[in-house]
């Protein structure tokens, strides 16, 4: 394995991670539409703005995958 890289169970576990972070992103930008209390909006929005970081994050990993 060269430096740098990822092997195939790291790239396919980033993926997996990549997936859930996405997911939960998602999730949680949509139930801020119908959430009343402020307190909980405001920490629904903490959460998509470091999942947002996460995500980002993950991307850069990603890219250091293998794919063939």
């Amino acid at each position: 394995m060269q430096p740098g890289n990822l092997a195939y169970h790291e790239t396919m576990e980033t993926h997996e991670l990549l997936n859930f972070k996405t997911v939960g992103l998602l999730k949680s930008k949509m139930m801020q539409g119908i959430v009343f209390d402020q307190d909980l909006k405001a920490m629904m929005e903490k959460n998509v703005q470091q999942s947002i970081k996460d995500i980002q994050e993950l991307q850069a990993l990603y890219q250091l995958a293998k794919t063939h």
